[in-house]
């Protein structure tokens, strides 16, 4: 298994479709990546400097998240882009950035 940090540009117009679908726990029952994506997205941060979301993501797929960008992130992500870190590294680098749901959405941990 892979770890990849990822930053891509949430599309504006489906970010709260995006953030209910989450709240819902509608992609955790995509296999066998739906639990991973879920916390991923549920965590992800907001990148001020840039406007992309970041988080980290486990995958194993090539080329990397090939499934999840063709049942999930294709729709509400563009200029997805991935980088490999060891896991947790990801999660580390990004964890000063504030949580791309604002204050009522969820925290890494």
């Amino acid at each position: 298994m892979a770890h990849y940090l990822v930053r891509a540009r949430l599309r504006p117009a489906l970010a709260e479709e995006l953030h209910e679908r989450l709240r819902r726990g509608e992609f955790r029952r995509l296999r066998p990546f739906g639990e991973a994506l879920t916390f991923s997205l549920e965590n992800a941060r907001l990148d001020p400097a840039t406007g992309e979301a970041v988080w980290e993501e486990e995958d194993y797929c090539s080329p990397p998240l090939a499934m999840e960008r063709e049942a999930v992130l294709d729709r509400y992500f563009e200029d997805l882009r991935v980088e490999r870190v060891t896991e947790g590294e990801g999660w580390r680098r990004i964890a000063a950035l504030p949580s791309l749901w604002g204050s009522g959405g969820p925290e890494a941990g």
